[in-house]
């Protein structure tokens, strides 16, 4: 998700694109060999919105979402953890006297939410994100040595797995097994274990959410998962108020190089989270989590359109998360509204054009 960062905030658009586009791929391990990529039915193309998790909530609070078109929902449960060498890992999966974490992130409320979510026919992924104290980006963590190392997995493998357990009582037909640990990624034997382990608990899709700046290539697990996640807050321009065209133009600098890793590794790509923010800072640092400049409805709306435009009929691309989604639709968004959610808001009724397409397979 958009978090205060210390990624590549400060730096010009272009010198972000020249690191990324050639970079070596910074793999420990190697993709099988290049083949045609991966072809998902239309009918399995996820079409979702990234569901908050907060007060409680009732059926008619996903009709929204089914009138969106959409079909999936991604809920976000937390652990946390103290510091980025600090291998603890605290799950919070109650309130006790009133203290911890929103009803919607505790594995009563995950678990009512699937439930509705079912009855609404809508599928449900269950994300899971490590969250640091002070602010800081789960993608900095990195233990000092190799004792770090071990305790670290050992209490990450029971972090996962004990949404994995959930995930399987609740019928939620994928979960994400890890979400922009950066710093982590490298460690292929390690992560290879903790997929092994959910995988004894758990029966559905799995996928991992690699963050948008270059961790898809230094990922040497995906063909133990079942599709190539991405938080896709790629920059798409320079310019504060670019027009359409010039959007699809920044989406296609980048959909080479993720088409590549579907071949080479024979993993359709689903985008588990990609938003914009309805302000003029959307499309040049759409990964900064706090509204930038005067509110821009239309540049919203135009990021949304050239990313549907760009991907949705990729044969081998899996679909979209869209960040992010308020429960109590009647309150969220609209016209005076900067931040990151569609609702209420011209980007929606694009959100809600292209779910509604006749699905054709390729």
């Amino acid at each position: 998700m958009p978090t205060p960062r210390l990624q590549p905030r400060a730096l010009h658009f272009g010198a972000v694109l020249a690191i990324l586009l050639t970079a070596a791929p910074a793999r420990a391990g190697s993709p099988p060999v290049s083949s045609p990529p991966p072809v998902v039915p239309a009918a399995e193309r996820v079409r979702g919105v990234c569901w908050e998790g907060g007060r409680p909530v009732v059926a008619a609070d996903l009709a929204p979402v089914t009138a969106l078109g959409a079909g999936w929902i991604s809920q976000t449960p937390f652990g946390w953890q103290r510091a980025v060498d600090e291998p603890r890992i605290r799950v919070n999966s109650r309130s006790v006297l009133g203290f911890g974490p929103y009803w919607g992130e505790t594995d009563t409320g995950l678990a009512v939410t699937a439930r509705l979510a079912h009855r609404a026919g809508l599928k449900v992924m269950l994300k899971p994100h490590v969250w640091l104290h002070g602010g800081r980006w789960c993608g900095e963590i990195r233990m000092r040595d190799a004792r770090g190392w071990q305790a670290w997995f050992r209490e990450y493998t029971a972090f996962i797995t004990h949404y994995a357990a959930l995930a399987e009582r609740e019928r939620m037909e994928m979960l994400c097994v890890g979400v922009e640990l950066k710093g982590t990624a490298s460690r292929e034997r390690d992560w290879r274990a903790v997929i092994a382990a959910v995988r004894r608990v758990y029966h559905g899709r799995l996928t991992y959410a690699a963050n948008w700046d270059g961790e898809v290539d230094s990922v040497a697990f995906w063909d133990a998962l079942d599709a190539i996640g991405v938080q896709a807050y790629y920059p798409l321009s320079e310019f504060p108020s670019p027009a359409g065209a010039e959007l699809e133009r920044g989406w296609e600098r980048w959909r080479e190089p993720l088409e590549g890793a579907a071949r080479a590794w024979g993993r359709p790509v689903l985008f588990t989270e990609v938003g914009y923010k309805s302000c003029r800072s959307a499309a040049t640092r759409p990964w900064e989590w706090d509204p930038d400049g005067p509110a821009d409805m239309g540049l919203q709306e135009r990021c949304y359109e050239a990313l549907f435009r760009v991907f949705w009929d990729r044969p081998w691309f899996a679909g979209v998360c869209l960040w992010k989604w308020h429960p109590k639709h009647d309150d969220a968004g609209g016209p005076a509204d900067r931040t990151f959610t569609p609702q209420h808001k011209p980007a929606e009724r694009v959100a809600k054009m292209w779910f509604s397409r006749p699905m054709i397979s390729p």
